[in-house]
């Protein structure tokens, strides 16, 4: 009966998606009475119509600009998919030019009663900001917002940059019912397609004419006898037309160690690749990764920038004048730019106003700290090179592209290995890299231009040791001491946090992240001294440890400090499992018994290891007559885990939870 039910619903929702009107306010009843997705009945929101058009449009004044028109309903099932009613539109500029949004128009529908009620959106629910020197924001948030609202807006981007081509994206967190997409380019500019994702995306394509009326003006004549005259002609062309249509596409639904779910989303990338105007050479762009970075490497705010020595080269003299050690000059060097040059966290392998006014203001942007960087090292005679990188936030580089790349580091090349150096953390250290660079592959570029592809994951394990000794009292209430010592990228990710907050709010979240942990004698040892590892140590008192039934007492002898969720929940995935570097953590922990109690059983000793020697779980306890010591020793050997290892993975989580959570058992003696 259940299946019939489904089957039914399925067969409905098609046939609405059928029949749907899909023009601006033509929203439905049937839409608004619609109280889950029968497709994914998890789904918070559903896009029931999702639109955009690109194409060009010529302007007398202004050459070819880009236009993109778009329109989306979506439809609102709870509280959680209220995130739905607030749209960002960014805007980008460089210089005199920038972006512009027109039109906008957008409503909110509700069934009141029967009837449908629409609320417009007013300016005073537009927000209009400008969120860096390279973007602008306009923002809006739909009025009267309930279960089952339905959102409907459109709107149109006006661009002076014709070569970038917003991605086209065809898969989002909630479903999409109905998808329509076009993209319209006339034949002076040819692209290359990109398509990445799991789904089977194949456009209609047509060629199309078009054209292009120019007018003009002319005056003949003397005084008393002028004639104006008008006059007109067309130029007449090509476009190329391709469109897409498609309907229930599922949700890409995020899951926990994934470094960016954009890179699994279905989606098209159109890369110019060259154009070529009437009566004009052919002007090419980016078409191979040699074309990429020969164009970022001859550029004004990169190669140039990386050659200029003459206003630090006094204060490196002094700095290594008597250290001829290649590696106490790399960390000299590396010390003194982040000390002198703060980030202003802005991203980019191109400078904006140069280095020798960063070294001067003492703050900068990425390239500017970076490419002072790799500079320093190689007048110290170093074999140093910019890399181009793309940050997690930015994504994988699968097409030669210069907006693949977001950000640049140094590498120094040394008999013994190379040493990746990121100077904009203070907290970094040789080879141990912001996380936010830790994004699969790098590209370095050598002094003749050349460049090839370099790892930036780490391959030296971060650790965590976890010394823990505890008294468990026979309420159930647990008091010790904790000690942990952390290394590499454990050690920069805690004193990011402790560092970069005040003690007292770094103490309650720590209380609050192991639910009312009573801490005192908190203190943290080398937080800043970055050549050894950060000691975290306190004493802490926890009720309720315990359960007591009868003359016996349960526990998990990891106490607070077990894991109580597998983070793996799909049934598929088709994604890598992405850590960010290989780590080990280990727990030793003495437990004292309460008096009058013994031991009736207590947990085996386990092991469990990944394939290929990706990873090892161990778990050992021993026991005598007042006190039990666990010895776990877990080991992630690799930064990424292909899916082919999803289900191993996720069985293997699943195994490591159910053992630290097994119990010991007291009996009163």
């Amino acid at each position: 009966m259940k299946n019939i039910v489904t089957l039914l619903a399925v067969l409905f929702a098609c046939q609405i998606t059928t029949a749907q009107d899909y023009k601006f306010g033509k929203v439905s009843k049937e839409e608004l009475e619609e109280t889950f997705n029968p497709l994914d009945s998890s789904a918070s929101a559903t896009y029931l119509f999702k639109y955009r058009k690109t194409f060009y449009e010529y302007d007398r004044d202004k050459g070819f600009q880009l236009i993109t028109e778009v329109h989306e309903r979506i439809k609102i099932y709870n509280q959680e998919g209220f995130d739905y009613a607030t749209k960002a539109i960014n805007l980008y500029k460089s210089g005199s030019h920038q972006e512009i949004a027109r039109g906008l128009k957008a409503y909110t529908y509700n069934l009141v009663g029967g009837k449908i009620e629409d609320t417009k959106l007013k300016k005073e629910g537009i927000f209009k900001t400008e969120k860096s020197k390279y973007r602008n924001e306009t923002k809006f948030t739909m009025p009267n917002i309930k279960e089952g609202s339905v959102v409907e807006y459109e709107y149109k981007i006006i661009s002076p940059f014709y070569q970038n081509v917003d991605e086209f994206r065809f898969q989002h967190a909630i479903p999409i019912k109905k998808l329509e997409a076009e993209f319209q380019a006339p034949e002076y500019y040819n692209f290359k397609v990109n398509m990445k994702g799991f789904l089977k995306i194949t456009p209609k394509i047509e060629n199309k004419r078009d054209k292009i009326t120019f007018s003009s003006k002319s005056r003949t004549g003397q005084s008393g006898a002028v004639r104006t005259s008008f006059n007109s002609s067309d130029l007449e062309f090509t476009k190329k037309v391709s469109t897409y249509n498609l309907e229930n596409i599922p949700a890409l639904k995020d899951e926990p160690y994934v470094n960016n779910i954009n890179n699994y989303r279905s989606s098209v990338k159109y890369e110019l690749s060259y154009v070529k105007m009437p009566q004009s050479t052919i002007e090419y762009y980016s078409t191979t990764w040699e074309d990429v970075v020969k164009t970022i490497y001859k550029s004004s705010s990169f190669g140039d920038e990386l050659d200029k020595s003459g206003y630090y080269e006094d204060d490196i003299d002094a700095l290594i004048g008597s250290v001829s050690d290649p590696k106490k000059r790399i960390a000299l060097i590396f010390n003194f730019v982040k000390s002198k040059v703060k980030w202003n966290e802005y991203y980019g392998y191109r400078t904006a106003d140069g280095v020798r006014k960063a070294y001067r203001e003492q703050v900068g942007n990425v390239a500017e700290i970076n490419l002072m960087l790799t500079s320093m090292l190689r007048y110290a005679g170093l074999e140093a090179n910019p890399v181009l990188v793309s940050t997690r936030r930015n994504g994988i580089p699968i097409f030669p592209t210069r907006e693949g790349y977001d950000y640049v580091i140094s590498c120094v090349e040394l008999p013994t290995g190379n040493v990746l150096l990121d100077a904009t953390n203070k907290y970094g250290s040789p080879n141990v890299l912001p996380f936010r660079t830790l994004n699969w592959e790098g590209r370095i570029i050598k002094k003749d231009g050349s460049s090839s592809l370099i790892s930036l994951y780490p391959n030296e394990n971060s650790k965590n040791s976890i010394l823990m000794m505890a008294s468990l009292s026979e309420e159930g209430d647990l008091e010790g001491n904790f000690r942990s010592v952390k290394t590499n990228h454990k050690a920069l990710s805690y004193r990011e946090r402790y560092n970069n907050t005040d003690e007292d709010d770094f103490l309650e979240k720590l209380e609050n992240n192991y639910d009312g942990l009573e801490v005192s004698d908190f203190k943290v040892s080398n937080a800043v001294e970055l050549s050894k590892p950060v000691m975290e140590s306190y004493k802490f008192f926890k009720e309720s440890q315990a359960d007591i039934i009868g003359d016996k007492i349960y526990f998990s002898p990891l106490f607070f400090l077990r894991s109580k969720e597998n983070p793996f929940k799909l049934e598929k995935r088709e994604f890598p499992v992405d850590f960010g570097y290989p780590s080990s953590s280990t727990y030793r922990i003495t437990i004292k018994l309460p008096e009058g109690y013994k031991v009736e059983s207590i947990p085996e000793a386990s092991a469990y290891a990944l394939p290929d020697n990706l990873g090892i779980f161990k778990y050992m306890l021993s026991q005598n007559q007042s006190t039990i010591q666990l010895l776990i020793d877990t080991k992630i050997n690799t930064s990424i885990i292909s899916p082919l290892y999803y289900d191993t993975l996720k069985a293997y989580f699943k195994q490591l939870i159910e053992k630290e959570n097994e119990q010991i058992v007291l009996t009163k003696v």
